[in-house]
């Protein structure tokens, strides 16, 4: 029975793991077992914060509109139940948009939804 040697699958195994974790300070980067942890922390928060970064720009997008309603006398939450019983279907990131780059086609929108 030929004898079988596992020292280079496990150097190559590891020498793959090091490459994902180059730049990762202290142990993390040097160690096996503390590169493997790393990896799987830094998915875990990679993934967690795609998820958040919708909802930080929803909260900028209601934070926007609601700055430029502020003339208007008109509160973000009004404001958005009357654009759905007038039917008007338009994205909060478009309308932060135009209420930050045309604020005279934003103050027909209000006026029309007032209406």
């Amino acid at each position: 029975m030929p004898r079988v040697k596992r020292g280079t699958i496990s150097m190559k195994r590891r020498r793959n793991v090091l490459k994902q974790v180059k730049g990762f300070r202290f142990g993390r980067s040097t160690k096996e077992r503390s590169a493997i942890d790393a990896i799987l922390h830094a998915g875990r928060s990679a993934y967690g914060h795609r998820r958040d970064k919708k909802g930080d720009f929803r909260r900028l997008w209601n934070i926007k509109i609601g700055a430029a309603l502020s003339p208007f006398d008109l509160s973000y939450s009004k404001f958005i139940g009357m654009l759905k019983t007038k039917n008007i279907e338009l994205d909060r990131k478009v309308m932060a948009q135009i209420a930050e780059t045309e604020p005279e086609s934003f103050a027909r929108l209000v006026e029309q939804v007032k209406a």
